[in-house]
């Protein structure tokens, strides 16, 4: 079964949504060649914007230009997105429902390589409580393109949770992302199991 990283796929998609929305803007800190981002800042240097290892302005900056009519996406490890971040996405984006969508890589166990500072296990915990908040934990790298096309067509905060790993691919090419719908993967009588993000592979 063909693997590919959630993170690479977001890369990939976000270059395409480039290519067709010019006001498309991509801010980065300091992490675009593991965010993938890097994609995108080849393609279009003047509307990407590295800010370096400073979260909490990335996101302010964020809404300043969503609320210049920009649609900015945000992406750094999710530890330090919704973690570090927080009170500038909770002030500055959530309660105002600022068109800015996040996008945070390296979310839960799997960054073990990082350590356990770098594990961000309670980021959907934090985001889901926020008012106006979208949260989409794609399983694989086609339910990424899905969101990432989903999420630039919400008109407010969108919290995308992306891995480091690579994962198994699930979906066919012609599946539709639908935000809010569950999908049945496979029927059974005994037990309903569900799931999100890498976990729906392995369960």
């Amino acid at each position: 079964m063909e693997k590919i990283a959630t993170r690479e796929a977001y890369g990939k998609a976000l270059a395409q949504l480039g290519e067709e929305r010019a006001d498309v803007v991509v801010l980065d800190a300091d992490l675009a060649k593991s965010t993938k981002t890097i994609d995108f800042a080849k393609r279009f240097p003047e509307r990407f914007f590295d800010m370096g290892v400073a979260e909490a302005n990335m996101v302010g900056t964020a809404a300043g230009f969503a609320a210049a009519g920009k649609i900015p996406f945000c992406s750094t490890f999710a530890v330090f997105a919704a973690g570090r971040a927080f009170d500038q996405i909770r002030q500055s984006v959530a309660n105002t429902r600022l068109n800015v969508k996040i996008a945070a890589t390296h979310a839960g166990l799997t960054v073990g390589e990082d350590g356990s500072s770098h594990q961000s296990v309670e980021d959907i915990a934090l985001m889901r409580s926020l008012p106006n908040m979208t949260v989409f934990v794609p399983a694989d790298a086609v339910e990424v393109y899905g969101a990432v096309r989903a999420a630039v067509n919400i008109n407010g905060p969108v919290y995308i949770r992306l891995g480091r790993s690579a994962v198994p691919i699930l979906h066919d090419q012609g599946f539709s992302f639908t935000p809010g719908k569950a999908v049945k993967l496979r029927s059974g009588n005994d037990a309903a199991v569900i799931a999100c993000g890498i976990m729906v592979a392995e369960a």
